[in-house]
């Protein structure tokens, strides 16, 4: 029916004149909204999959061991988690496009820096950088949704865009791979260099999506300090923790696989990127189905089955990797399956989240990034740290995770909604 389905969009449509989109705008921008979007989201996947393949040959150019080269993901999600948490009130005070804008050109410095890097304490350095710049458009685009779209919409609106992005990830270690035999792994950052150029000029094509009558006009100092206070909700903590716990056992996996598959089974680097591909097409595959079914199930039970498949995957993964059941395919079949399952944690947890606080959307969307790149950093300091050369250390910690992600997916039961 016609009120229900403009229903799940927000109706308080600003002037043409302001430049700012609407949805009624939005839907006439199509494609364009779609695309800059999914680019921005797309950030924290290409930042690190395109040098996934890279990382021994690094490790062996920088003259230091595979731990080390490790802690490169690590840094990055320090930068990445902490300045979601400025950007996100900036983002609420000032709009979206400003903030986000500003990132990319750190972006830009921190992706320049790491290819000039003569050592992995500077790469750590420059990746910070490059992290905090990356992570505006990350969190200010999970605004610009909620912006936008209310409720199962805003849902179905993430799961879209994030099987658009995926294609990041999913080509990011083929064409890293290729980059790293031609070229050299340095060339690999000289590219992120161009896609953050390339990203700060097609934002420009995108109106602000926040109103000036919508904007939180309270003193940064204070926004920041609210963080307290949603964290004292119940609910937040509950959809935050789901991906959090998820996010550490991704993190895991992007850390521990390449010298999991590379090293340990001897898989070439050009193949790496064809077994990495596998999950991310699980993750598109599974984002359609959730966009299809949310409306019909809700977010919140799809979000309690995805992380109970999780779950069981990762302690499948755990066995495997600590007997060397089945091989190679030990691994790659219960971790197909376990990031297969972030298409119905991620954008319903997010949504749900922000749902509660349409009006603080950027800082709700900072909190949660934050601790969902945040349970990253342990994640992929924990595979870094207990190395010892075989995949058991990567696959206890994904276990641990998707048994985390599922208590927490099921700790909004007491809430009536699932």
């Amino acid at each position: 029916m016609p009120n229900q389905a403009n229903a799940s969009r927000k109706i308080d449509a600003a002037p043409a004149e302001t430049g700012v989109t609407t949805p009624s705008r939005a839907a006439s921008h199509g494609w364009r909204v779609l695309a800059v979007l999914s680019a921005l989201m797309g950030f924290a996947s290409i930042s690190t999959d395109l040098y996934l393949p890279a990382m021994p040959a690094m490790g062996r150019d920088l003259g230091t061991d595979t731990g080390a080269i490790e802690l490169t993901i690590s840094g990055f999600l320090i930068g990445f988690s902490l300045g979601q948490l400025l950007w996100g009130p900036v983002g609420d005070r000032y709009g979206r496009r400003l903030p986000v804008a500003i990132g990319l050109v750190l972006f830009v410095i921190g992706s320049a820096g790491c290819a000039m890097a003569g050592s992995a304490s500077s790469m750590i350095c420059w990746r910070i950088v490059q992290a905090v710049g990356a992570c505006a458009g990350v969190v200010l685009s999970r605004a610009m949704v909620r912006d936008l779209y209310e409720g199962s919409r805003a849902a179905q609106m993430l799961s879209t865009l994030m099987t658009v992005m995926a294609i990041a990830p999913l080509l990011g270690p083929v064409l890293g791979g290729q980059i790293l035999a031609f070229a050299g792994w340095r060339a690999i950052f000289w590219t992120l260099v161009g896609v953050g150029l390339l990203t700060l000029a097609a934002l420009f094509t995108l109106p602000e999506t926040l109103p000036v009558e919508r904007r939180n006009l309270q003193p940064l100092g204070r926004a920041i300090i609210g963080y307290g206070t949603l964290l004292r909700h119940r609910r937040l903590l509950g959809y935050a923790g789901a991906g959090g716990f998820l996010y550490g056992g991704v993190y895991a996996y992007i850390a521990g696989t390449p010298f999991a598959y590379i090293t340990y089974h001897h898989v070439p680097a050009g193949l790496y990127g064809l077994l990495f591909a596998i999950g991310i097409v699980g993750i598109m595959i599974a984002n359609i189905a959730n966009s299809r079914l949310v409306s019909r199930f809700g977010g919140d039970r799809l979000l309690v089955r995805g992380s109970a498949a999780a779950a069981l995957s990762g302690v499948v993964l755990a066995v495997a990797a600590w007997t060397n059941w089945g091989g190679l395919w030990g691994l790659v079949v219960p971790l197909f399956l376990f990031v297969s399952a972030t298409g119905f944690i991620v954008a319903n947890s997010i949504a749900g989240a922000l749902s509660d606080f349409p009006e603080r959307a950027g800082t709700v969307s900072a909190l949660v990034g934050a601790l969902h790149y945040g349970s990253g950093i342990f994640g992929s300091a924990l595979v870094g740290t207990f190395a010892d050369g075989t995949p058991w250390p990567m696959g206890w910690v994904i276990a641990l995770a998707g048994i985390g992600s599922f208590v927490c997916a099921r700790s909004l039961a007491s809430s009536g909604k699932v």
